[in-house]
Parts: structure tokens; C-alpha cells; sequence
């Protein structure tokens, strides 16, 4: 016999939240294994001690965002509703069926006023990463980098045109040393002081978030951009570091930085890293170098003219400093240039007579000429790193680190796009994301072994 249930709920039951949520549920896990009594303290300063209402405890406050970024729910009026409905949300948070949650504005006006422009976020996410050590699940000897953009919040036809001044680079006072030093070994004068001249640049300026970068690149969409460049250990793929820039900013410019940052905060014994090929730049292979960490960058290959020789079949012998070319004739050293590029050259003579030089160059007075980097030993020895075998199984490595890292933030944590405006904000969602990322791990790995 058909029969229907009526829906309407109007009993009363004694029931007790702590026996509604389920024994394996995340929050369980996160509340047993994660200390935020850390928390209370950090943002204690922030606080007026003896003035103004009783305000929301911190705790919660800090828990009901890290339930908004474990879950990926991206407004904060959304995440109201979720924890009201939501009986293992309010365990998290310790209120009762019946309590009332804070309102979301109360998330939104600390977020703007309180915490602005403070290291809260930051100190949050390092304190995690310390915890995460302490259970001997950071290494901090092998590390991963790669960065990923952020759609931001703007609407890219909205924008004004610039002209920007173009930063020095921080590594020129080096590479000024080295190349001065290098034309001293080869008894070529110094070069003489050259003015400085300003070099400008016409960009794109969002009218919206003027804060973010304007993107192209070959395969990426066009646009307005964040870049987030993060930092993973190999143990198990913890996130050591979040940084925002914008989306005009190359991925190489911040990456020393961050990586002597990573060292002083969690004093990391680091010994080898892996980069992908936006990273391969000289400065950065000679700074590792010299840092003596093994480095492997990924490779891309450019295309040479057509129909003539590429650079590697050039044998450059480093003992006597020349290039011997296919045909077997050396290409001997001319000239430093202030950019750092020596400058080798054949014998025009004996090219005129050669029958490779169809293939070798197309140079009216038939002398080639190549270009060698005053660093140009350290890309080597980074190209001699991904070549063996223990480069080849670290760099396979990064699409099951940093990569699957960045996939799960976007998928499951909702950081695929901005959801504020301005760096500092974009900072802040880049940060508790990864920290909530690096708190689901650590609980998850914790309640399994024990």
C-alpha cells in the first residue's frame, strides 16, 4: 500500500551535536591535530584591552574563514548560510544548534579594517608550516617552485594606458663586478662609466584593480592577472611558500628571494630544487650555484634559422677559451659587452673557403660569431643536472608536487579566481588557501598512522 510522509517538523528531541558528526568527518581530524591556540596570542595586539563591546572570540572568527577556504565557498554572506545549516561546521566553530552564528559582515570588517595591512595572514600560514615540521613532515631539503594565474577581479577593456619606468635589476651590481673582472682576464680595458638613462615601458592599467597585471603569453588566456608563485617540499607536498605578484611580473624576477625567505623563517637545509623553464635565466643558475644547491630547470628548446647550425654544435673548450666550430676551426674571443655576453669570432678568411659555410652563417663578410654569457658555466651546469639521472627523477617530480598542488587549490579550494582586489587581498586568499591545503595534510596523514 502506497503511503507518503508528512514532512512538516515540529517535534522536539534531545539529541547532542557532539554524536551528529561523524567520527572521520575533516573537521574532527583538523580539531584534534592542528594547535590554534596560537591564534588568540597573534592577533592579541589587534584588540583594544580595555575599551569598546566584547568582540566575537578570534578563534572562531579565524575558524569560519578556514571553513570557508577547505571548503571552497567563496562569499562570505554564502559561508553564513553553510555554517547555519551545517551541524559539523558548528561543532568546528563550538556553538550549539540553537547559538547564533556571527554575521558575515563581522569577517568582512575585520578582514578590511582590523588586519589590514598587518602580517597576520602571513604569520597564520608560517606557524602552520612549522607545525607541519614539527611532525616531521617538512624536510626543506627539496623543494619545488612554480607559479599559476589568478584570474583577478577586473574587467579587462577597462583600463588606461601607462608609461612606467622599468626597475633596475637587483643582480646588475654583480654582473657590472663580473664583467669588468672578465675583460681584466683578457686584458681588454674597462668599459668606461656609461650615464644612466631611464628606460619606460608602455602597460596596461586596470581601471578596476589597478594592483593586477595585464597577461599574454603563447597557450594562457588574455587579461588581467595575478601570478601565484608557491613553494612545496617533496616530503609531502606541504606548501613552504605563497607569493603574489602581478600577472606582468616574470615567474623568475621574486624566486631567490623567496627562497633565501624560506631559509632564514624555517631554517631549511635546502640541497636541491626544481624549476620549470620560465626560470632558467643566468642569474638564477649562478645564484644557486653559488649557494651550492643542485638545481634541474626544465629546457626550451628555441628555434634556430633555418638551414644553419644550431649554437650546441659549437664545442666551446673552456680550458683554452674558444669555440671550435663543425668544420674544426676555432671562433677565438673578441669583446665583453655591458650586458655580460662575450663575443667569439672565426677566421673570415679561411670561412670564405670552408664548405660548411652555407650552414654556418649568412654574414656578408662570411665570419661568424657567437655569444657566451660571463655566467653562461652555471646554465651548463644546470643543463649537466637535468641531463643525469637524478635530475630526470627530481624534475618528474614537479607534476606530482607543485603542480598537483596548485590543481587542488583551484578544483577544491576556489583560488582559480580572485575573489578581492588589490595584491595585499590576493596575498591573503593565496595564503589561507595554501595554509588550509597544508592543514588538510597534515591532519589527514596524522589520524591515518595514528
Amino acid at each position: 500500500m502506497l503511503r507518503t510522509k508528512n514532512n512538516v517538523q515540529n517535534s522536539y528531541e534531545f539529541v547532542c551535536i557532539e554524536d551528529l558528526v561523524p567520527k572521520d568527518h575533516l573537521v574532527r581530524k583538523i580539531d584534534k591535530y592542528i594547535d590554534f591556540s596560537f591564534i588568540p596570542k597573534l592577533v592579541e595586539p589587534y584588540y583594544c584591552e580595555n575599551n569598546g563591546r566584547p568582540s566575537i572570540d578570534p578563534l572562531v572568527l579565524f575558524k569560519m574563514v578556514f571553513i570557508g577556504y577547505l571548503y571552497g565557498i567563496r562569499s562570505e554572506r554564502q559561508l553564513e548560510r553553510e555554517i547555519q545549516t551545517n551541524v559539523a561546521y558548528r561543532w568546528f566553530l563550538g556553538l550549539g544548534l540553537a547559538d547564533e552564528v556571527p554575521d558575515h559582515s563581522t569577517i568582512s570588517w575585520n578582514r578590511r579594517k582590523r588586519f589590514n595591512e598587518t602580517t597576520v595572514f602571513q604569520d597564520i600560514f608560517d606557524e602552520i608550516v612549522i607545525q607541519a615540521e614539527t611532525h616531521r613532515m617538512v624536510g626543506g631539503r627539496v623543494l619545488f617552485t612554480d607559479s599559476t594565474h589568478l584570474k583577478a577581479n577586473a574587467n579587462k577593456r577597462k583600463f588606461t594606458k601607462e608609461t612606467v619606468k622599468i626597475e633596475t635589476k637587483e643582480y646588475l651590481k654583480d654582473l657590472n663586478q663580473a664583467i669588468e673582472e672578465d675583460r681584466t682576464e683578457h686584458g681588454k680595458k674597462p668599459l668606461k662609466a656609461k650615464e644612466e638613462v631611464i628606460k619606460e615601458k608602455e602597460i596596461k592599467v586596470s581601471t578596476t584593480d589597478p594592483d593586477s597585471g595585464y597577461m599574454y603569453r603563447e597557450g594562457k588566456p588574455e587579461g588581467f592577472f595575478y601570478l601565484d608563485h608557491r613553494t612545496t617540499d617533496i616530503k609531502y607536498n606541504i606548501v613552504t611558500d605563497a607569493h603574489i605578484t602581478a600577472g606582468n611580473v616574470h615567474d623568475s624576477k621574486p624566486y631567490i628571494k623567496r627562497i633565501e625567505r624560506q631559509i632564514e623563517r624555517f631554517g631549511f637545509n635546502v640541497e636541491a630544487v626544481a624549476l620549470d623553464a620560465g626560470y632558467l635565466t643566468a642569474p638564477i643558475c649562478k645564484a644557486l650555484q653559488d649557494k651550492k644547491i643542485f638545481t634541474v630547470i626544465g629546457h626550451r628548446r628555441f628555434q634556430s634559422v633555418k638551414g644553419l647550425f644550431p649554437k650546441w654544435k659549437f664545442k666551446y673548450d673552456e680550458t683554452l677559451d674558444f669555440y671550435v666550430c663543425p668544420n674544426g676551426d676555432q671562433l677565438t674571443y673578441s669583446t665583453t659587452d655591458r650586458k655580460g655576453y662575450r663575443s667569439y669570432k672565426s677566421d673570415p678568411e679561411k670561412c670564405k673557403a670552408c664548405s660548411l659555410l652555407s650552414k654556418c652563417t649568412r654574414s656578408k663578410t662570411h665570419q661568424k660569431v657567437i655569444s657566451r654569457h660571463v655566467w653562461e658555466s652555471s646554465k651548463e651546469w644546470v643543463r649537466e643536472n637535468r641531463l643525469s639521472k637524478s635530475g630526470k627523477i627530481l624534475y618528474k617530480k614537479r607534476k606530482e608536487t607543485v603542480e598537483r598542488s596548485f590543481a587542488d587549490a583551484k578544483e577544491l579550494h576556489g583560488l582559480r579566481y580572485c575573489r578581492l582586489r588589490g595584491r595585499a587581498k590576493v596575498e591573503e586568499q593565496a595564503l589561507l588557501t595554501a595554509a588550509c591545503q597544508n592543514m588538510k595534510k597534515i591532519a589527514n596523514h596524522l589520524a591515518k598512522i595514528g
